[in-house]
C-alpha cells in the first residue's frame, strides 16, 4: 500500500472534481442510476478517485438492480469501515484506506454465493482501469 494521504481540504479542493469532492470528502451520494460505472461489466480494476488506490477487481462486480456499482469484496486491506448513523439509518460505511475518502456503503444482502456482502459503491468515487 502507498504511503497514507492527508491533503488539505483546499489541496482536495484542487485536484477533485466539484462532484467527486462532495462524493469522496463530504460524504455525498450520487443518484442511483447516474453514475458511469453503475452497469459497467469490462474486465479490469476499480481504483479511487482520489489516491488511484485499487479497491476492486472487476470480477468482483455484480448486478444488484440497486443503480450503484456492487461489489462482493474489496482487494484485501484498502477499504476501512465505519459505523454510519447519519440519516436515520444505521449503516456501515466503506472508506478508501489510502486516502479517507468515502465510497458508499456495505450491507449485508448480496449474493451468499459471493459470501453475502454487498459494497455499494458510488461511481463518483471510482475510477475504472480497462484490460
Amino acid at each position: 500500500m502507498k504511503d497514507t494521504i492527508d491533503y488539505s481540504k483546499k489541496k482536495w479542493r484542487e485536484i477533485l472534481s466539484l462532484e467527486q469532492f462532495h462524493i469522496l470528502r463530504e460524504k455525498g451520494t450520487e443518484r442511483a442510476f447516474s453514475g458511469q460505472y453503475w452497469n459497467l461489466f469490462e474486465d479490469g480494476q476499480y481504483q479511487c478517485a482520489g489516491c488511484d488506490t485499487i479497491l476492486f477487481a472487476s470480477d468482483a462486480k455484480f448486478e444488484s438492480n440497486c443503480g450503484w456499482p456492487s461489489f462482493s469484496n474489496p482487494i484485501e486491506d484498502v477499504i476501512d469501515e465505519k459505523r454510519d448513523k447519519s440519516h436515520g439509518m444505521e449503516r456501515t460505511e466503506v472508506l478508501c484506506k489510502n486516502c479517507g475518502g468515502h465510497l458508499g456503503h456495505v450491507f449485508n444482502d448480496g449474493p451468499k454465493e459471493r459470501g453475502g456482502l454487498r459494497y455499494c459503491i458510488n461511481s463518483t468515487a471510482l475510477k475504472f482501469k480497462g484490460e
